[in-house]
């Protein structure tokens, strides 16, 4: 239910058109501008859907690194993405932060989507509910979610600049869907996208006026992404907060209201949700703060990660009891580095992470665990850990950062506890300097030569011990500024080191002028790069290591390169040779189990030819301790895909992300994941919905009711109303037929044959996560709102008849089938 601003109006009018104005743009990169004189203290916003950074990008005040937003939704479970969004809220409130920016419910439109790690899943359904549940469990805890990014920001490639071309039944059906149901979950706030939808760029489109605001009754604030404010124009188009500000595209707002060109009635409704938002959130004085109750993160950290982890393969070779096991290969980069999170302005900072081969190590302390690093997956310089560097002037372990005046005058130091740094808002006076220093004691912890360098967009030098090593201007590939900033080249130069003798390492970097959105902002990066010099003798030696082993573990996965904001994948190969790695490991050991570290779709040609898959995602920072659980069977593994795997790359339905002449078009219309599988006839390696537990199941009867408790009625032009539809309750029984309790996800698929409009083969109209003891059989009660069976023509419309729908555990498992009528309901 829309809420009212009449109560605000008070305070709208004790302020001058200045106030208005500077209350619509931001006050800097975080917070909006105070209003003490209205009682309206800052409101802080924070990047993070799965995690809250706060204000600062900083190591020294660690946030909570939850697992991603496919590790999320592979659970299926919207309880446990309340949870998530609970969670948040407590990370927010300790950062004193009042706005998250998330959940993330674009659409996995095509695979090949760089930030798919953020998104939910490629059907807008399941898409939907679990961000409605993640808005829910935020904002009951007092903090605003954002969900984002609207509408059809589906892939990254000439984002800023991109006009998706979408037919209006499409946008309808799949994109605007998810935030129809966040909408609908009471969002407080809604984030507007870089790109244009047919030909008007979305902070000045219709759209944010209808359906958002006039069909879906909407009451927030529409907040921008960062800098996608362009002109004026987004001031009528229903745009209510620039970020960050001031905003260079609305610095003659007052004088565009005080000459007419702009309608200061567009004004105060901006500043009358603003307000809205601050009462909400405990912003305006006389409001209500709610404090979340604590939350032990890593804790749920862990459930989540186990919650999301898919088995796609195995042979009987999982679960394995650890008491069986003497010797353990683990093999790969991933398994030592794993990626945790995907990259770009998600990232938060944990306090720590556990790897796979730390998990496995804690889970096996009786054994053998050996590793190997097999194969390179990293690209460019890593951070160097911080128990091999120390502060010279303190003895701390970390490091001096200082910041310099052009003659050479020093303007500010810190101590920092982390080589990989990032300055985006906070206290440094990157503006005013001319050049920033990094200054370590590195002392290594093994003999040989190494590659020392840096990742930045600026011109850097590193002395070791006085001389010279590297002098570069790293060159930077693209035109995305987010991609330059958060995932910019390397430059390295070779030295040779001795264990244990410390080396004096200096690091500077030319910080010239700064203009344009990233003005105040410097993100760089001191460490080593991986030695890929003899990659066969990497291979060589995890082969060795498997076959003297009882197991062999080997992660595979992506790195920053692969999946991160600001670029799309050209393909979906693993990185480097690990797909050679992985053969010949399972050469030589047949009990080969492969953990895949990836946010989304990879191929895995080998997959036949192992003994387990298991897909790990990116887990958080308690992945390795998860990736464990599941290994040694003290949890079920409860993930089921929330996007279609592909065997072949040549396979895949939907690959066209990048635009041409900065157009988008989405020409397959509403068939889009399983939908565009289902529709081409080709077979995924895996399909979406499957995953394999630890027990089995059967699915034994289906029975419909009408969830009104009397008989189904249904129009053929239907209101946004379910309930015109005749609503339905499909029941479904389900018996654990193995020998340990377990987790199942019962989905519900509709069909329609013979229909006289264009359809999916089958979508998802419904599920439930099941759980069950040995031997137990349950009941999953699943509603289907018959909006679910409707199609857009203008207008939602559904079409009379009857409509199969077929219950089981994957879109293409399907055991039980009964027909539901929009004239009555029966039981098959």
């Amino acid at each position: 239910m829309t809420a009212s601003t009449d109560h605000l109006r008070p305070l709208l009018e004790r302020l001058s058109l200045e106030d208005k104005v500077a209350l619509v743009q931001g006050a800097d990169f975080w917070t909006t501008v105070p209003l003490p004189h209205i009682g309206l203290r800052a409101m802080t916003l924070s990047d993070g859907p799965a995690g809250v950074r706060g204000p600062a990008w900083d190591e020294r005040d660690p946030s909570l690194n939850l697992p991603s937003g496919t590790a999320l939704a592979a659970s299926w479970d919207t309880g446990l993405a309340h949870r998530y969004g609970a969670a948040a809220a407590s990370e927010a409130r300790r950062k004193g932060v009042d706005v998250v920016l998330g959940p993330t419910i674009n659409l996995h439109r095509s695979p090949l989507g760089g930030r798919h790690f953020e998104c939910f899943s490629e059907d807008p359904w399941l898409s939907g509910e679990l961000g409605a549940s993640y808005v829910e469990g935020l904002q009951e805890n007092g903090v605003a979610a954002t969900p984002k990014h609207y509408v059809a920001n589906d892939s990254e490639t000439e984002r800023f600049t991109a006009d998706v071309l979408v037919d209006e039944r499409a946008l309808r059906e799949l994109y605007l869907l998810p935030f129809e149901r966040a909408v609908e979950a009471g969002a407080w706030a809604v984030m507007s996208a870089y790109n244009s939808v047919d030909g008007v760029t979305m902070t000045e489109n219709d759209l944010l006026e209808t359906p958002l605001n006039s069909e879906w009754g909407f009451d927030g604030i529409v907040v921008s992404d960062w800098t996608a404010v362009r002109s004026l124009q987004a001031v009528p188009a229903a745009q209510d907060l620039a970020m960050p500000g001031p905003a260079p595209a609305w610095a003659d707002l007052a004088d565009a209201v005080r000459d007419g060109r702009l309608d200061e009635a567009d004004l105060d409704r901006k500043v009358l949700r603003l307000l809205l938002l601050a009462e909400r959130v405990g912003a305006l004085e006389g409001s209500v703060s709610v404090t979340p109750p604590a939350v032990d993160g890593r804790a749920f950290a862990r459930e989540a990660a186990v919650e999301g982890a898919v088995l796609v393969r195995n042979e009987g070779e999982l679960p394995w009891h650890p008491s069986s096991l003497a010797r353990v290969a683990v093999i790969g980069h991933n398994a030592r580095e794993a990626r945790t999170q995907g990259g770009g302005s998600a990232t938060v900072l944990p306090e720590h992470t556990v790897t796979p081969i730390d998990g496995i190590r804690a889970a096996l302390p009786h054994a053998d665990v050996t590793y190997s690093l097999g194969a390179v997956v990293q690209e460019g310089v890593a951070e160097i850990p911080l128990d091999r560097i120390r502060n010279p002037r303190t003895g701390e372990p970390g490091l001096v950062v200082s910041f310099r005046a052009a003659d050479g005058a020093e303007l500010f130091s810190e101590h920092r506890r982390s080589t990989a740094l990032v300055w985006f808002g906070g206290d440094a006076p990157i503006a005013a300097s001319s050049t920033v220093e990094l200054h370590t004691t590195f002392t290594p912890t093994e003999s040989g030569e190494i590659l020392l360098g840096f990742a930045t967009a600026k011109h850097g030098r590193v002395y070791v011990d006085g001389v010279l090593l590297v002098d570069e201007q790293p060159e930077i590939v693209g035109t995305d500024l987010g991609a330059a900033f958060l995932s910019p080249p390397s430059a390295t130069g070779a030295i040779t080191v001795e264990a244990g003798v410390p080396l004096d390492v200096r690091a500077e970097f030319d910080l010239g002028s700064a203009d344009g959105p990233l003005a105040g902002a410097l993100s760089v990066t001191f460490g080593i790069a991986p030695d890929d010099a003899d990659p066969d003798a990497l291979i060589a030696e995890a082969v060795e290591a498997a076959r003297n082993a009882d197991v062999a573990v080997v992660v595979v996965g992506t790195n920053s390169k692969v999946e991160s904001e600001g670029y799309d994948r050209k393909n979906l190969d693993l990185p480097g040779r690990q797909d050679e790695l992985v053969r010949a490991v399972a050469a030589a050991n047949p009990r080969t189990v492969v953990v895949v570290n990836a946010g989304s779709p990879v191929l895995l040609p080998w997959r036949d030819d192992v003994a387990a898959v298991l897909l790990g995602w990116f887990g958080g920072q308690e992945f390795g301790q998860a990736i464990a659980d599941v290994l040694f069977g003290a949890a079920e593994p409860g993930g089921r895909l929330t996007t279609s795997w592909p065997a072949s790359f040549d396979d895949v339905p939907v690959l066209d992300v990048t635009p041409k002449d900065d157009r988008l078009e989405y020409s397959e219309g509403i068939h889009i994941g399983y939908r565009a599988w289902l529709r081409s006839g080709r077979t995924p390696a895996y399909p979406f919905g499957f995953g394999l537990g630890y027990t089995t199941w059967s699915f034994d009867a289906i029975e419909i009711t009408d969830a009104a408790g009397g008989g189904t009625q249904a129009s053929g032009d239907a209101d946004s109303s379910d309930a015109a539809f005749g609503d339905a309750l499909v029941h479904v029984t389900v018996t654990n037929t193995g020998d340990r309790a377990g987790k199942h996800v019962v989905q519900v698929y509709a069909e329609r044959e013979d229909s006289a409009v264009d359809r999916p083969v089958r979508w998802l109209v419904g599920f439930a996560v099941v759980r069950a003891g040995a031997g137990e059989t349950v009941v999953a009660s699943v509603p289907v709102a018959a909006r679910r069976l409707a199609h857009w023509d203008g207008g939602w419309q559904l079409e009379p008849g009857a409509y199969t729908l077929s219950v089981g555990a994957s879109v293409d498992d399907l055991p039980l089938t009964a027909t539901y009528s929009t004239a009555e309901v029966f039981a098959a």
